[in-house]
């Protein structure tokens, strides 16, 4: 039982898009990720995830839509729902997602990542 300070986990992270586990609870991870520009459309069939901006601002794409997703704003993106998120300036953001969900949902490519490190 140790308190998180969450910049100080983020001061950690160098790459963009490879997300790192800060904590874990209830079979959920609490996910760090720092991103800049254009992730893969992609779905998780059996996840939903959450995106928290902590920094900076991102927009979920969609395929018929898109949305800005602010600082200190939240977005559920329900399972089986095709999404890309894409950030035109360095964002950090914080995933809320089942452990054992893959970065990449049902694609695989060299942005999937299936260790996590921790933070």
């Amino acid at each position: 039982m140790n308190k998180v300070n969450i910049a100080q986990k983020f001061s950690q992270i160098n790459e963009y898009w490879k997300p790192y586990i800060a904590a874990e609870l209830n079979g959920q991870h609490v996910k760090l990720d720092k991103v800049k520009g254009e992730f893969v459309f992609h779905h998780h069939e059996n996840e939903d995830e959450m995106f928290l901006v902590v920094k900076g601002r991102f927009r979920m794409e969609f395929r018929d839509r898109h949305e800005w997703i602010e600082e200190g704003e939240f977005i559920v993106v329900p399972r089986g729902v095709e999404h890309r998120p894409v950030a035109d300036e360095e964002c950090w953001f914080l995933l809320f997602e089942p452990a054992g969900t893959l970065n990449t949902g049902n694609v695989v490519n060299e942005r999937t990542i299936k260790e996590l490190e921790r933070v």
